[in-house]
């Protein structure tokens, strides 16, 4: 699938697919914790979740572990091949985030693994205003990227945000929610679909 034109992701020349996903296990398998996100996510209290940019289904799947409801979407046909050999019985979705139209809510929408500093420049908004009609009045965007040059600054995307009636909730360092300090390297943050 293509995507948007100049989308980050797909113009890199990095690992896709099930390359992709063994460094994950080998982040696992050495005893590091790689499921943050969807400890995260589930701490908050919700049901269902959209992850969208769901990659090779890490997030999705250890959320649908833990008892919730999942829909994955994600651009890219080789780590969505991935996702789906690991969860059949999920639903994985192959759209771009611009523009897929699920016909339904969720109670959040997660984006994790720097999704927003991926996308096509000058699609950021309009990829707020999609995951912001996938989400029930009060529910939950949460979103973690990285933050420095040629990345997305924290006030322009709250801004966008704000534009897609998204109001900021808390925001955090990492996915274990260390304190939040201006000029940090990584931001965590939540927003709340205003009714």
């Amino acid at each position: 699938m293509e995507g948007a034109p100049g989308n980050r992701w797909l113009e890199r020349d990095v690992p896709r697919g099930a390359a992709y996903d063994r460094r994950f296990a080998a982040l696992a398998a050495a005893g590091h914790d790689v499921h943050g996100e969807a400890r995260f996510v589930a701490a908050l209290g919700v049901t269902s979740v959209l992850d969208a940019g769901c990659g090779t289904g890490r997030v999705a799947i250890e959320l649908a572990r833990r008892g919730h409801e999942v829909v994955g979407v994600d651009v890219d046909d080789q780590m969505l091949a991935v996702a789906r050999d690991r969860a059949p019985q999920l639903s994985w979705v192959a759209a771009d985030l611009t523009e897929v139209d699920l016909g339904r809510t969720f109670d959040a929408v997660v984006m994790a693994g720097n999704v927003m500093i991926f996308l096509a420049p000058g699609t950021e908004g309009a990829v707020l205003a999609t995951v912001a009609r996938h989400l029930h009045p009060g529910g939950l965007l949460v979103t973690g990227f990285s933050l420095g040059a040629g990345g997305m600054a924290l006030p322009v995307y709250d801004a966008l945000a704000s534009d897609n009636a998204l109001e900021l909730v808390e925001r955090f360092a990492t996915w274990d929610r260390a304190a939040f300090v201006a000029g940090g390297v990584y931001a965590v943050s939540v927003h709340r679909r205003c009714p």
